[in-house]
């Protein structure tokens, strides 16, 4: 409902933008048929007098030209002037505009027939400017506007033909140039027309909605999770969007400290220290990353990592053990080569149950990973300082693990850790 609102206001903004393009197109299109029409009146100026037998018709016409060039230029000068009008009367202003426009081609029309005792305006190429009428009512992406504005443009049409073939008749003067069967087929064709541009803005306004919720969607991902996943895992939670809402999943978390952090931040700088983390936290987001997972959290001198959620990727377990030994050579690598400072750290991971999901407010939403799952992973890292090992993990991961990685792991045994009743197997590299 907040995204359908927020679809809402913004497309009334651009609606309202749309009204000053529609009117600089509508003065563009019209000077053009104006300077057009007078060109090939200057081309063709007996042919057009031997049609109308006046030249009264060429000049109300480019007289129309201007009048609704005033009238749109004006148009254009209020709406810059006062776009805080309430919505509902913007709506009616729309099909008051529309209305007059029409209207006012054809007084014309009905103008040039008065004047020169003929119809044959009726079926001449300036009954076509309807049509512009017709397709730049699609502008306001209102399927109803472009109906309304063909049905206002036949009947007015219609209203002129039949009212005009009568009074003809009856006074014995020239008959009707154009037959009902002609008329009545224009004005079919003009309703049409603003049917068809109907769907047209309809289908727009549909396209435009999928495209912002989709944006919508796409923004609250990035709000949620910053730059703690990859792009690739980002479009899937794009293609599968209920990975968001709370459920139960099986997961690998994965707890990460630095050892000897602390006197290390002592006899340092503060921007040495904040240098120091981004050194190893760098390579360390992208590992966890190459290998499908996401970091939930920094918590100073490590971090917690999921693998599996919001996006399970293949064998999770597998993604998380080659993270943490891919981690543990890259540091190793560096801190031999001088790269970083002398580190050392430890990692614990555990795979089971997790609750996950978005969890707060409106204002402020975090994904979350919950459960026994994640304590146990944080007390098996805590285990690592113990056991002088870089890398542990409970038997639930290791026996997820194919036997070429499983050779690289020996059995430390069963453990008690707090919280536990019971001893946990946890296994370590070798």
């Amino acid at each position: 409902m907040q995204v359908e609102n927020q679809f809402e206001q913004q497309f009334y903004i651009e609606i309202e933008k749309s009204k000053r393009i529609r009117a600089a197109i509508l003065i563009g299109l019209l000077g053009f048929e104006g300077i057009s029409l007078l060109l090939i009146y200057l081309s063709f100026s007996d042919q057009y007098r031997s049609l109308f037998q006046t030249n009264l018709s060429i000049f109300a016409i480019l007289i129309f030209v201007v009048i609704i060039i005033a009238h749109e230029t004006i148009t254009h000068f209020l709406i810059r002037k006062h776009t805080k009008y309430p919505e509902p009367l913007m709506k009616i202003s729309a099909y008051v505009k529309v209305f007059s426009e029409v209207t006012l081609l054809s007084l014309l029309l009905v103008f040039i027939i008065i004047s020169s005792k003929q119809t044959i305006i009726l079926h001449s190429p300036a009954v076509l400017t309807y049509f512009i009428f017709i397709i730049l009512s699609t502008l306001r992406i209102d399927y109803r506007l472009p109906v309304f504005t063909g049905v206002v443009a036949a009947a007015e049409y219609l209203l002129i033909s039949i009212v005009c073939s009568m009074k003809l008749d009856n006074t014995g003067n020239l008959m009707l140039s154009v037959t009902p069967i002609q008329y009545l087929g224009q004005g079919l064709i003009m309703i049409t027309a603003g049917i068809a541009a109907g769907f047209v803005a309809d289908l727009t306004k549909k396209k435009m909605r999928i495209s912002f919720n989709y944006l919508a969607e796409k923004n609250e991902v990035i709000d949620l999770f910053g730059q703690q996943i990859s792009q690739q895992i980002a479009n899937e939670i794009m293609k599968n969007p209920t990975e968001l809402k709370g459920t139960r999943k099986k997961v690998c978390v994965m707890f990460l400290d630095i050892r000897n952090f602390t006197p290390f931040v002592e006899h340092k700088e503060p921007e040495a220290v904040v240098a120091y983390l981004n050194s190893l936290f760098g390579f360390m987001i992208e590992i966890v990353q190459s290998h499908h997972g996401i970091i939930n959290q920094f918590l100073g001198d490590g971090f917690m990592a999921t693998f599996g959620a919001p996006i399970s990727h293949g064998n999770i377990c597998m993604d998380a053990v080659e993270s943490a030994i891919e981690i543990i050579n890259k540091t190793d690598f560096d801190s031999k080569n001088g790269h970083i400072d002398p580190s050392r750290i430890g990692i614990g991971l555990h795979y089971g149950v997790a609750v996950t999901g978005n969890i707060g407010s409106t204002m402020r939403k975090q994904y979350s990973i919950t459960g026994s799952v994640v304590i146990l992973a944080s007390r098996i890292e805590q285990l690592t300082k113990q056991y002088k090992s870089d890398l542990l993990m409970s038997e639930e991961v290791f026996f997820q693990l194919d036997d070429k990685t499983r050779k690289q792991l020996s059995s430390i045994g069963p453990v008690m850790v707090k919280g536990r009743e019971l001893p946990i197997s946890i296994y370590g590299l070798a």
